[in-house]
């Protein structure tokens, strides 16, 4: 096999149709197949996905018990993929699949090919968190690239197999196989709004951005820990400094308004090192608990 083509969706019955038959043209002449991973859609897309199947025996579908998130839907799509190359994808037709033959063209020169979207058709409230994450995994990882966000790329098997073992539990898969060491490449693709906006709120960013520092972060506790600890050192020095020239100059030191705000800023910090102290101890737990990253309800 030449070509998988793993594609994650939920609530997607609109656009599947559409989907394959564009994948279905952008692989014409090619050994491909395609696998469509449901990740728990309450609306008709399993129903289309198998109507899909039953006409093309390049397709094979997975369908969820229920809603796992698009990292364990991506790994139980890469863990049946049986091509030499491996694209990964969204189905919700913000990534266009007339793309895909140049991601396969950058595979010939390196072990990934990572999308880069360009006009980008995202709000401002999407894009500045995406900015700041995809600063994060850059000084994390030590790789170079501009969007670690999209989903749309191509991978060698043999860039893809080691990591198996952990895509699905951390979250970012394509940061995850390019801190092995493999080679990559930024490939441009489109990017078309999204039909019902992202599904990626504030709190929800939030969540990743914490996951990227637990996951990435060699012992960011620590890290963290002695950081705000100098900041507060400083800080309160630079205070008491202050409150002793304003005391002497006027008689008169505000002792309760910088107590509040003392008080303040060490709740805010205390809140910040037990979210992120909650973020692993919850993956120590997933670990140790070994429970399964998804149930299979059904599988064509």
């Amino acid at each position: 096999m030449d070509v998988s083509v793993v594609v994650t969706l939920l609530d997607e019955e609109r656009s599947v149709d559409e989907l394959h038959r564009r994948i279905a043209a952008a692989l014409d002449g090619r050994e491909w197949e395609a696998i469509f991973v449901d990740d728990g859609s309450t609306d008709g897309t399993f129903a289309a996905l198998r109507a899909i199947r039953e006409r093309d025996p390049h397709v094979r579908v997975v369908r969820f018990a229920r809603n796992f998130g698009q990292h364990p839907a991506m790994h139980a799509g890469l863990v049946r993929a049986r091509g030499e190359r491996i694209v990964t994808m969204d189905g919700d037709l913000q990534n266009e699949p007339e793309d895909i033959p140049k991601l396969l063209a950058a595979l010939e020169r390196v072990d990934v090919a990572s999308g880069r979207r360009v006009a980008r058709r995202d709000s401002p409230a999407r894009t500045l968190p995406s900015r700041i994450i995809n600063g994060l995994l850059r000084r994390f990882t030590g790789v170079a690239i501009s969007d670690f966000g999209c989903a749309f790329n191509a991978y060698r098997r043999r860039a893809i197999e080691p990591m198996l073992g952990a895509i699905g539990r951390q979250k970012f898969t394509k940061a995850l196989v390019l801190s092995s060491g493999v080679s990559v490449e930024e490939v441009e693709v489109s990017h078309a709004s999204a039909g019902r906006g992202s599904r990626y709120s504030p709190v929800r960013l939030v969540r990743l951005a914490l996951h990227v520092v637990a996951g990435f972060w060699p012992q960011p506790v620590q890290w963290i820990g002695v950081t705000l600890g100098l900041v507060c050192t400083l800080a309160a020095g630079a205070l008491g400094v202050y409150g002793v020239v304003y005391w002497v100059a006027n008689n008169n030191f505000p002792g309760p308004l910088f107590a509040g705000a003392g008080i303040v800023l060490v709740l805010g910090i205390q809140g910040f090192v037990l979210a992120l102290i909650g973020e692993s101890l919850g993956r120590i737990q997933r670990d140790v608990e070994r429970r399964p990253l998804y149930t299979i309800e059904e599988e064509l």
